[in-house]
């Protein structure tokens, strides 16, 4: 059922306005190359609209905000523990539209694990506090222009 579930938001229709006879070619990635960026985590498609990639946790990160982009995220391998929503502790500005602080307060805990689709919404802190061994998982960024 979860599965259904990252289909159904990846494959929702979208129109699409185009000239007669031309069109945007579909990405193609190989598992091959899927696997390797598991590996080193990596993006497997960027555009000016999503962001497709592959990341792996080997331990807590460091709660973020992304202020534009929806991050969707599939896990793969491992459990984990998520923290979602509160506010962001000692906030700083890292790069265009994302800040990264030390901590959430408030935030909702949730372990997380293979087979599970996680939605942070654009301006939602999140925070991989505790990570159980290693954790493989795609993460799709769909950017906002608000």
């Amino acid at each position: 059922m979860r599965y259904f579930l990252l289909l159904a938001v990846l494959a929702t229709p979208v129109l699409v306005s185009a000239a007669e006879g031309s069109s945007t070619p579909a990405t193609y990635i190989s598992a091959d190359k899927v696997s390797a960026g598991f590996g080193k985590g990596g993006f497997l498609a960027r555009t000016d609209e999503y962001n497709v990639q592959t990341s792996r946790r080997v331990k807590p990160g460091n709660p973020e905000v992304h202020l534009k982009d929806t991050e969707i995220m599939y896990i793969v391998n491992g459990s984990a523990t998520l923290v979602t929503g509160g506010t962001l502790v000692d906030g700083k500005t890292t790069r265009p539209e994302q800040m990264v602080g030390t901590s959430v307060n408030g935030g909702t805990s949730q372990k997380i694990s293979k087979g599970d689709v996680i939605v942070v919404p654009a301006g939602t802190p999140h925070w991989f506090q505790e990570v159980n061994g290693t954790v493989d998982y795609y993460t799709v960024k769909v950017h906002s222009s608000k």
